[in-house]
């Protein structure tokens, strides 16, 4: 991997002011032109008009510009990244079997590539905070979650990787081939050790772990239990896919005896320390019980598109209270990875569902910001612009030939294509400037990008 560059630090305050600031505060207060002040990693001061005087403070001209909170995504693949483009036109269940034989090669080093070109790629289109679900871990492969975790301290994105985990091989009835699989035992001791050696919880963190068996049809049900009981002695959040085909339904139906979310309330894998990725196939019963046990969810809604898995039932889940956050997916299902399009995807497709009035752009926009921060318990801290919250910040152009005229600028943001970033801050350190990633070099991630990609799926061939 070519050498880092040192992520930008300011030396002093930071003050933005002339732009429109869509704070996605609880009242949704928005300043037509308005400011921020930074200290250090901390917003102290949002309003409208000129900021006031702060001496020695770097002074941002936002005019032309719409800044919102950071982006969050709740679910992810990183390592996918070197594995766009197979299998393009392949059910869920047909595109896993692909694939399941080339990422069986994967390795730290490859991970690490993967990871860097997929978290720079989502910096540029304003992603402040991602999680990301790592199942595959190759016997041989090396240490590949300390290499997705090196390379998100290296893009500087705020980092909620989960170590996930397979333990249901195919000779056992379950999906993933044998040779992809963990025991039991190895995926519990490899999840305890990652929470001990990573997991910080301080409120400023920019590293948190969660647990994450992959889905129902790859682990056992010992693991899921097992692996429920491990996250709740260490004080860390649970994740796994759910009822996101009707294939997975029908599994857990021929099974189990039951559907998707019954058979998580059976296993102890409800409650507001757990979210599922997907959601997509759910009943009236299903909402009302992550509703009523504050149970969180992960919209995909371009990777559901892609592989055909259907339209989840978004606004209905927003409507019932469900906490709901936006998720890119694998970059092999979704070969776009931008929150922008996660949150347009929403918008349209809630409303070729329900209406025009299904889901409105600012709706679109609180799921891809406070909605992921209450998903990941960090609504506290980040999700919004408010002074004491932590200064995850994009500030979009939207005065260039692709958004001039457009009268509503967060309609520009969520509509439109996806506006030219002027500034990033994850923790009030600048990541993108003038639409480019600062920390890395982008050419020569993208070369090692394509040399990993060439390496693996030869190897798999």
């Amino acid at each position: 991997m070519s050498e880092s560059r040192p992520i930008v630090i300011g030396s002093g305050p930071i003050v933005i002011e002339g732009a429109y600031v869509a704070t996605v505060d609880a009242a949704r207060t928005e300043h037509t032109t308005g400011h921020v002040v930074v200290h250090g990693n901390r917003i102290t001061a949002v309003g409208a008009g000129p900021a006031p005087d702060v001496e020695g403070a770097e002074v941002i001209d936002g005019r032309g510009c719409l800044l919102t909170p950071g982006l969050v995504n709740t679910h992810h693949h990183l390592y996918q990244w070197i594995t766009r483009g197979l299998a393009a036109d392949s059910t869920l269940f047909e595109w896993l079997q692909t694939l399941y034989p080339v990422w069986a090669g994967i390795d730290e080093d490859s991970v690490r590539t993967a990871a860097t070109g997929g978290l720079a790629w989502l910096a540029k289109h304003g992603c402040t905070l991602t999680t990301d679900h790592h199942y595959v871990v190759p016997r041989d492969g090396g240490d590949v979650f300390a290499a997705e975790i090196d390379a998100a301290r290296v893009v500087g994105l705020r980092f909620h990787p989960t170590r996930g985990s397979m333990d249901l091989g195919r000779s056992s009835g379950g999906l993933p081939p044998d040779s992809v699989v963990e025991t039991l035992d190895g995926a519990l001791t490899g999840t305890a050790d990652a929470i001990a050696r990573w997991h910080d919880d301080s409120p400023d963190s920019m590293l948190r772990i969660g647990v994450a068996p992959c889905s129902p049809f790859s682990v056992t049900t010992e693991l899921l239990r097992e692996s429920a009981a491990l996250a709740r002695e260490s004080g860390v959040l649970l994740h796994t896919h759910l009822a996101e085909t009707l294939d997975e339904e029908q599994f857990c139906l021929d099974r189990f005896g039951c559907t998707p979310v019954e058979y998580m309330r059976e296993v102890g894998w409800l409650g507001d320390d757990v979210w599922f990725a997907h959601a997509v196939h759910l009943d009236d019963a299903a909402v009302e019980t992550m509703a009523s046990t504050g149970t969180g969810a992960a919209h995909c809604p371009t990777s559901n598109a892609r592989l055909g898995a259907g339209i989840a039932r978004a606004a209905d889940l927003h409507a019932a209270g469900v906490r709901l956050g936006l998720g890119v997916d694998g970059a092999a299902s979704n070969e776009a990875c931008s929150m922008i399009e996660e949150a347009r995807h929403a918008t349209l497709f809630a409303r070729a569902r329900g209406g025009p009035d299904a889901m409105s752009v600012r709706t679109a926009l609180e799921l891809a910001t406070i909605g992921g921060a209450r998903v990941l318990g960090r609504d506290g801290d980040l999700g919004s612009i408010e002074p004491g919250k932590l200064a995850d910040l994009a500030l979009w152009r939207v005065d260039a030939l692709g958004h001039a005229g457009i009268t509503d600028p967060v309609a520009a943001l969520v509509l439109g294509a996806t506006p030219p970033l002027e500034r990033l801050f994850v923790d009030g350190r600048v990541v993108v400037e003038s639409g480019r990633t600062v920390t890395v070099d982008e050419e020569s991630v993208a070369r090692e990008v394509a040399r990993a990609h060439d390496a693996l799926v030869a190897g798999a061939g």
